[in-house]
C-alpha cells in the first residue's frame, strides 16, 4: 500500500520511442517535443483531484531498453499503478509489452486484480497507412490481460490527461 494514503506510484512501460516521455511530460508540464531523447528513468511528481480527493502521483518514466532488468523489478515491487505503452505504428512494440506484463504478473501476484493497469496505444494521430495496430487490436490485447485500454496521443493531446486521471481512481 502507498506510504499515504493518497500517494501513489504510477509506473510507465514500454519500448523505446512509443512516447512514454512525450505522455508523462503532456500530462505533468503540458509540454510536446518532436525530437526523440532516449531515457534511462525520470521520476515526476503531479497532484491531481481524484474522487474530490487530492492525490499526488509520483510517475516513473522507465527506459525503452531491456538493459535494466534489476530497475524495472524494483519499479515494478514498488509501483501501484501501470501504464503500458505502445505505438499504434508499431506491432513490435505491442509485442514487446508482453515480457513486461509477465513480470508484473510474477511480481505482483494475487494484489493484481486490485492494481491499476491501463494497455496504451500511443500516437493515435497517425494517418493510417502507418497504423499497424487497429484499436480493435489494442482492446482485445487488454481484454486478454485483464487490463483497461485506450488510445492516446502526446502531440495532441488525445487521452493524456485521461490516462493518467481518469484510470487511478483509487
Amino acid at each position: 500500500m502507498p506510504e499515504q494514503s493518497n500517494d501513489y506510484r504510477v509506473v510507465v512501460f514500454g519500448a523505446g520511442g512509443v512516447g512514454k516521455s512525450s505522455l508523462v511530460l503532456r500530462f505533468v508540464k503540458g509540454t510536446f517535443r518532436e525530437s526523440y531523447i532516449p531515457t534511462i528513468e525520470d521520476t515526476y511528481r503531479q497532484v491531481i483531484s481524484s474522487n474530490k480527493t487530492i492525490c499526488t502521483l509520483q510517475i516513473t518514466d522507465t527506459t525503452g531498453s531491456h538493459q535494466f532488468p534489476a530497475m524495472q523489478r524494483l519499479s515494478i515491487s514498488k509501483g501501484h499503478a501501470f501504464i503500458l505503452v505502445y505505438s499504434v505504428s508499431s506491432r513490435q512494440s505491442l509485442e514487446e509489452l508482453k515480457p513486461i506484463w509477465q513480470t508484473i504478473k510474477e511480481i505482483k501476484g494475487t494484489e493484481l486484480p486490485s492494481i491499476p493497469v491501463m494497455l496504451a496505444g500511443n500516437k493515435c494521430d497517425e494517418s493510417p497507412e502507418i497504423r499497424e495496430v487497429s484499436a480493435a487490436e489494442g482492446q482485445a490485447q487488454a481484454q486478454a490481460w485483464g487490463v483497461s485500454f485506450m488510445e492516446t496521443s502526446a502531440k495532441t493531446n488525445h487521452n493524456v490527461t485521461q490516462l493518467f486521471q481518469v484510470h487511478y481512481e483509487f
